[in-house]
């Protein structure tokens, strides 16, 4: 009979509100999952946790259990994380979600430098554009890119990237430079359509906020494929800088507008709340936060 087995993967179930869920995260079985709670209740001899085929929740008992278990956890974890910082060696995976092309051209070649500093701790890295549920899906800390809304993450700005309007040489040679952003409506644009702001182009100008609605000739949800087809031509993009920067300073793409700004994004270390950050975790804040305090892709 373990205890502390028990707890942490009931507290898992009512977190998740299902077996799945904090199977998941927990990285056992289901049926792993479905036995320990059920041993719990029957050492108890309580009925924990409301079953239907649609819906789990806690009974009124299970929700002061849970409220218990949760607080000796996060006890626990704040123990061990305290003892593991008066050593200076912290250890352990610790599991991170980053966006794809961000985490491509700006952390990859960061990983093996943080690694070789502390060698007790284990990278998890996966790379999505999906916007994960930290505490759901288990992971200690996510890299996001741009206006984050209210949340009860608590988030760190590591940098800040604005978006670009730009081109290649070849295509403003054979269309013209827009002189303005209502010029855009004349121009082929390439657009990418996951940004919140759809459609309509936002820039800062001379004489105040200006907001252009294009005309895309073609749209994708990837910024790769946008700058891919800007570097061949086919239009004007507005891009991070932090994708383009390269491509500017090499002159294979070239800023139009540059009398107008676009929105400027945050790059943010996001993790839950906790009452206690794990040193782990602020490791790779602190670490994040020294490798970007001069952005590669500044102008």
């Amino acid at each position: 009979m373990d205890k502390f087995q028990e707890m942490t993967v009931f507290a898992a179930v009512v977190d998740a509100a299902s077996f799945t869920g904090a199977a998941r995260v927990l990285g056992m079985s289901k049926a792993a999952v479905s036995r320990h709670v059920a041993e719990l209740e029957e050492r108890l001899g309580l009925r924990l946790l409301h079953r239907t085929t649609r819906k789990l929740s806690p009974t009124a008992e299970g929700e002061i259990f849970h409220a218990r278990c949760r607080e000796l956890l996060a006890n626990l974890d704040e123990a061990e994380a305290e003892i593991t910082a008066r050593t200076g060696a912290a250890g352990g995976t610790l599991k991170v979600n980053v966006p794809v092309t961000f985490g491509i051209l700006h952390l990859a070649p960061l990983w093996p430098r943080f690694l070789a500093r502390h060698p007790r701790l284990v990278l998890d890295v996966t790379l999505s554009d999906r916007i994960v549920d930290l505490v759901e899906e288990g992971f200690d800390l996510a890299v996001r890119i741009g206006q984050l809304p209210p949340s009860s993450l608590i988030a760190r700005r590591l940098a800040s990237t604005r978006l670009v309007a730009c081109a290649s040489p070849a295509y403003l040679a054979a269309r013209g430079e827009p002189a303005t952003p209502a010029a855009l409506a004349g121009h082929d644009i390439v657009s990418y359509s996951l940004f919140s702001m759809g459609e309509t182009w936002t820039f800062a100008g001379p004489h105040g906020p200006v907001a252009v609605k294009v005309a895309p000739r073609m749209r994708a949800n990837s910024g790769d494929t946008c700058r891919a087809a800007a570097l061949q031509d086919l239009g004007i993009i507005l891009q991070p800088g932090f994708m383009v920067g390269a491509d500017l300073a090499a002159g294979t793409l070239r800023e139009v507008l540059p009398g107008y700004r676009a929105a400027e994004l945050g790059v943010y270390a996001v993790y839950p709340t906790r009452k206690f950050v794990t040193p782990k975790v602020r490791l790779l804040i602190d670490f994040l936060a020294e490798a970007f305090a001069a952005p590669p892709w500044q102008d």
